[in-house]
């Protein structure tokens, strides 16, 4: 009994699928590269280049930040089921990567916030921009969002390393997560299934909520502004947040969804859309920025063109 207690947790790539796992690997590492070289990137040229040392762009490097914390906390795991067949997870390993995985996706969701409320500010009072969006003001910000991800996942990851677990030892996935280690637990878990619950509608729902109000009010403070030009032009600076708000609020409300209504939908459905969340937005999320931002294009070429030179 005690071994069963104490035996790791093993992760699960793609059941059914494991003489493929060589190959399904080739796009996943692909993925994971442009994901590190995109926000890697992004986080060079911010730091670099000192006409994007403005508010937009320092909450835009929080959210590549976020990407690739997110990207490091999953690859290892994922990249080591599908090219070693290594299943195994120590427990204290496996909550320590379900603590930061759930704590950077309320990060993520605390960052595409506080862009929200950057545009806000922006397009409603252009002139007191600069006097509210200090350095210090973007600082405390970033604080709030990290602080907020971090020690809200506190109180439903701690339980789990007292819970014993003496059923069976395979997870759903090749990372861990919260939901996934709970139900191996034999324990009361009634607070584990309801904080996540209350946690969720109090961050990512209530964040939507807010970000869909901010763009309400700065849809109708460009609706106000008489010159054609000048409207396009202050919608055009909210394109690429708005992307990566679609991108990520899609791929969390898909991800709900196939959990709450696809029980008859096969297991590598729910795999797949698991991937696609933790994968997509930070693949996107560049991706966005470069097409759709002009500083940050010319940031691209400028760095392109100094690399070139003899």
């Amino acid at each position: 009994m005690s071994s069963s207690l104490t035996a790791p947790f093993l992760l699960t790539g793609f059941p059914g699928l494991e003489a493929a796992h060589h190959w399904i690997s080739i796009p996943f590492f692909a993925v994971y590269i442009s994901v590190l070289l995109g926000n890697g990137t992004l986080l060079y040229l911010i730091k670099d280049d000192h006409s994007l040392h403005e508010p937009m762009y320092y909450f835009l490097a929080m959210l590549a930040g976020t990407d690739l914390m997110v990207t490091l906390t999953t690859m290892p795991t994922v990249m080591g089921v599908l090219w070693m067949n290594h299943r195994e997870m120590s427990h204290g390993a496996c909550f320590l990567q379900a603590y930061f995985i759930h704590s950077l996706s309320i990060v993520e969701s605390g960052v595409l916030l506080a862009m929200a409320y950057d545009r806000f500010i922006a397009i409603r009072t252009p002139l007191r921009y600069n006097s509210i969006l200090t350095n210090s003001r973007v600082m405390k910000v970033g604080l709030g969002v990290l602080l907020r991800g971090f020690l809200s996942l506190v109180p439903p990851i701690v339980p789990l390393y007292w819970f014993p677990y003496c059923r069976s030892h395979v997870l759903s996935h090749a990372f861990c997560l919260h939901q996934d280690v709970m139900k191996l637990a034999c324990a009361d878990i009634t607070f584990n299934r309801v904080y996540p619950v209350i946690l969720v509608a109090l961050t990512f729902f209530l964040d939507a909520l807010i970000i869909l109000f901010s763009y309400i009010l700065i849809l109708k403070t460009v609706m106000g502004i008489a010159s054609r030009e000048e409207r396009t032009k202050a919608l055009n600076t909210c394109v690429s947040h708005i992307s990566c708000v679609l991108v990520f609020y899609i791929t969390v409300i898909g991800l709900t969804f196939i959990h709450r209504f696809g029980k008859h939908a096969p297991h590598v459905v729910h795999i797949t859309m698991s991937y696609v969340y933790f994968l997509f937005p930070p693949f996107m999320n560049p991706v966005i920025y470069s097409i759709k931002t002009k500083q940050i294009q010319r940031s691209i070429i400028y760095l392109l063109s100094v690399h070139r030179r003899p």
